[in-house]
């Protein structure tokens, strides 16, 4: 293409050859996504999961597995928020609110609260395409609940696992209680419900420098990021932040 005002041949052979690379990573995330959708069929849920979540009209109930598919859609995409956060977790919680005065182990997940936060507005354009979404806690429903509050979750599912094995089962807690923040994909078919997929880099080595990333590309935060001659700073999502600019 042609070149940016004032940039250098240097800059313009150098972006060239950029362009290349992105190019060939573009055909590689593609060609990932192929191999995905050509996996063979994985196993059947072991059980119908029951969930507490909450109705429209902000009262527990209690909801099946099976029934977190939406009418005409078969797939359904869940993510398995870390909350509670894991125990060495010291980031400030909540300072305001119900949380702020509860035991900093018993909150939410800093960087589980800035993902949702990111995705909760996708999910309106995610269910109109054709799939279903949910958010999966350990924490009691109405803990969930008042934490999608707080942080203003309008479009998400929330269910809280506290009474069933779900998280344990698809590698989402560990034996000894800890949160990881799995995201899994569930088909359903003519005989039952199947696991498609789940991001196991979460538990595969990872490269030097590097966190797991193993939902690196639906993080808009990090891939922004990305995009910058700073790169990746060393940071970590809070759940507040003292200041905050942006243009009026």
């Amino acid at each position: 293409m042609a070149g940016f005002p004032n940039e250098s041949a240097e800059y313009r052979a150098a972006r060239d050859r950029l362009l290349e690379k992105e190019i060939w990573l573009r055909r590689a995330m593609e060609e990932v996504a192929a191999a995905r959708r050509a996996l063979p069929q994985g196993g059947l849920l072991p059980q119908d999961y029951v969930f507490d979540c909450v109705d429209a009209g902000g009262k527990p109930r209690k909801v099946k597995f099976s029934e977190l598919f939406a009418p005409g859609r078969d797939t359904l995409i869940v993510y398995n928020m870390m909350f509670p956060r894991h125990k060495n977790d010291d980031r400030a919680q909540p300072s305001t609110g119900p949380f702020a005065a509860m035991p900093r182990k018993e909150t939410p997940c800093p960087s589980c609260t800035a993902l949702l936060d990111q995705l909760d507005p996708a999910v309106k354009h995610l269910m109109p395409a054709g799939f279903s979404f949910a958010v999966i806690a350990q924490a009691p429903i109405e803990r969930l609940a008042s934490y999608a509050t707080e942080r203003g979750w309008k479009h998400m599912r929330l269910l809280s696992s506290a009474h069933n094995s779900f998280k344990r089962d698809y590698h989402a807690e560990f034996e000894d209680g800890e949160q990881a923040p799995m995201l899994s994909v569930f088909r359903r078919g003519p005989d039952g419900i199947r696991h498609f997929w789940s991001s196991e880099m979460l538990f595969a080595p990872s490269d030097p420098g590097q966190d797991p990333r193993h939902a690196g590309t639906i993080e808009p935060l990090w891939t922004l990021m990305d995009f910058t001659p700073e790169g990746r700073p060393d940071f970590d999502e809070q759940v507040e932040y003292q200041s905050e600019s942006c243009c009026h």
